[in-house]
């Protein structure tokens, strides 16, 4: 399947794939992306069945993944975890052991309220699923990554940009009545400061990140020629981005106590005070001319960004959506397609 062999290789943050591994993969995936528009695409996942296994609901993961296996002719299956015998209690082990004889790969889906919140709880159940696993398994988001949706946002980012060397990526916080987890935002960070652009992230004081996931980002930038600039000055941090990223996410309080423990009303409470972080035309004006918004959706239109931002020019949020296809398709094929 080409000069990486990444058959069999769990996808569980992209930190843990090489920078040549995740590039040949998006690579790949504008294969797929061009073999679509012709209307031929290989079956390189025919007679394959990759289970989905979701905690938590879902609009684009789980479309974009049937909609991958089914375009290189295998089957994607949804699988709500309410309904299996692991919610009454049946270990993790037997569940993985048994979908390691029935297909080829197993994506999960965990986080926010099926582990309410506490930080670092979803992904220990996905790396239990990967211990007892001997089909790969991908982490279709979690507390702490989301690894295909980083790679399908900076592929597109490429797609729009070109270059992505000297780039700056502005992630913000945005206010949301909605509580969210980190996992999008930090291989977010995990990717960009890997292929050395000039990665700011603002957010108010309350929202530090993990500090270790934060590190390690500073040190892919040093590795890789970019930068990574942490600010509470909003109106800064987007003066001249090339790429601004508006979301939400929980408080540091929050994730380390548990929502439950915390309280939901004492966290929108803290969300509340920052009501005015919302990504507006105004600070769209401070951008590069040239610049785009992305969003990983759901965008909580009118809080975390106007209307006509997310829908004005600049937005290339149904772009991004589209190519979650062609890289899920990419990542299904490599590490679980057809051997050649």
């Amino acid at each position: 399947m080409g000069a990486f062999e990444l058959h069999g290789r769990d996808l569980i943050s992209t930190q843990e794939w090489s920078v040549e591994e995740l590039e040949f993969t998006m690579r790949f995936a504008e294969e797929i992306k061009g073999w679509y528009y012709a209307g031929h695409v290989p079956e390189l996942f025919r007679n394959r069945t990759f289970f989905m296994l979701f905690y938590n609901t879902s609009t684009r993961t789980r479309s974009s993944f049937e909609a991958a296996a089914t375009i290189l002719g295998g089957h994607a299956q949804f699988i709500d975890f309410s309904t299996t015998r692991g919610a009454e209690g049946e270990a993790v082990k037997d569940t993985a052991k048994v979908y390691e004889r029935l297909g080829h790969a197993l994506g999960i889906r965990i986080l926010e309220s099926a582990v309410d919140y506490v930080y670092g709880a979803a992904n220990s159940v996905i790396r239990e699923y990967a211990k007892h696993s001997m089909i790969p398994v991908i982490n279709m988001a979690d507390d702490m990554f989301h690894p295909t949706q980083a790679m399908t946002d900076i592929m597109t980012i490429a797609e729009k940009l070109g270059d992505l060397k000297g780039k700056k990526y502005t992630i913000m916080w945005a206010y949301s009545s909605r509580i969210r987890s980190w996992g999008s935002i930090q291989d977010e960070l995990l990717m960009a400061t890997r292929f050395g652009m000039d990665v700011t992230l603002a957010y108010p004081p309350g929202f530090d990140l993990d500090e270790g996931m934060v590190e390690q980002a500073k040190a892919n930038a040093i590795d890789h020629g970019g930068s990574l600039e942490m600010t509470h000055d909003l109106a800064s941090s987007i003066e001249g981005a090339h790429i601004v990223f508006p979301r939400s996410w929980a408080s540091t309080r929050c994730v380390k106590m548990g929502l439950k423990d915390f309280g939901r009303e004492n966290e929108l409470e803290v969300h509340e005070k920052y009501r005015d972080w919302r990504l507006t035309q105004q600070l769209v004006d401070l951008m590069d001319r040239h610049g785009i918004i992305t969003h990983v959706l759901p965008v909580f239109r009118g809080e975390e960004a106007d209307d006509g931002v997310m829908d004005g020019p600049r937005s290339v949020i149904y772009d991004q959506a589209e190519n979650l296809l062609y890289l899920r398709a990419a990542v299904l094929a490599l590490v679980a397609g057809r051997p050649r």
